[in-house]
């Protein structure tokens, strides 16, 4: 069975167990006599979406209709869906996930301070939790010694393909930076074909392509073929302790998928050393500088 068949007959199958799980009194409908059906039947559920019988009929049955973003947001309404269950909707019905389901400006993070304490516990190993447009949006303090206070930056100066392509201390920071920049457009690459046409990640695009040459050069490239890569090793020019050989792992946060930590451990005694060393303040402060 071809992947969008499989994916529209489990859309059939969820929308008909949630449906089941309602009853028509919740929404003050009436209830005439004997029902048949357990839940609501598929004539309330499209008359409280707003869509037609026949229209959702054919959804729940797994017909290759279109679906737009509107309906399936008034669906998941319409169903009571959790968080989980609405994205779980979208990514069924549609293929992707709506910008409007992951954490954005002003959202909380869930789970934020256990993510938090988990970005502590790595010690000297420096570590970020980076979003789905690619903004590091928490961080250990080992991150700071190596990377730079995020604190002290934008929002888009903390994201990372910004900030690799723009910012000039990031080409001192990288050994090989061409290596670090087509990796980092590779990632973003596997983002922006999530989110394609969303108003954020359009007017990212066209601001970084006007920000970089390289960028706007690379990108037209369409190279994806490490976009899957979770694993590399990165070698860093440090200010202060000079060379520093990092292996970074990326790691998918199952509480917001959309989201990944990434974590960045020796590859030498003598880095770890080095990283022990950037751990005391008192030899060295965190760097104030964006790399």
């Amino acid at each position: 069975m071809r992947d969008d068949t499989r994916r529209r007959a489990e859309l059939a199958d969820f929308l008909k167990t949630r449906r089941a799980l309602l009853r028509p009194e919740q929404f003050g409908l009436p209830v005439v006599g004997r029902r048949r059906t357990p839940g609501l039947r598929r004539d309330e559920v499209a008359q409280l979406t707003g869509v037609g019988v026949s229209w959702y009929t054919w959804l729940e049955q797994g017909r290759p209709i279109t679906v737009s973003e509107q309906v399936l947001e008034s669906l998941a309404e319409t169903l009571r869906l959790e968080r989980e269950e609405r994205r779980h909707l979208f990514i069924l019905a549609r293929g992707m996930v709506p910008v409007s389901n992951e954490t954005s400006d002003g959202g909380s993070l869930p789970h934020a301070k256990n993510l938090q304490a988990m970005l502590d516990a790595l010690g000297t190993n420096p570590a970020y939790l980076v979003d789905h447009r690619l903004g590091v949006v928490a961080w250990n303090e080992s991150a700071c010694h190596v990377f730079g206070d995020f604190s002290l930056l934008s929002e888009r100066e903390r994201n990372r393909i910004w900030n690799i392509f723009v910012q000039p201390s990031s080409r001192q920071l990288y050994v090989d930076w061409e290596q670090a920049a087509q990796h980092a457009i590779m990632q973003f690459r596997s983002s922006y074909d999530r989110y394609a046409g969303d108003v954020w990640f359009e007017q990212f695009l066209a601001d970084l392509q006007q920000a970089s040459p390289e960028f706007r050069s690379w990108w037209s490239q369409h190279n994806i073929q490490e976009s899957c890569d979770f694993s590399y090793e990165k070698e860093l020019h440090h200010p202060q302790v000079g060379r520093l050989l990092l292996a970074s792992t990326a790691l998918i946060v199952p509480i917001v998928p959309a989201h990944h930590i990434v974590t960045f451990t020796a590859c030498s005694p003598d880095t770890a050393a080095k990283l022990a060393l950037l751990g005391q303040p008192a030899h060295f402060p965190v760097l104030t500088r964006s790399v």
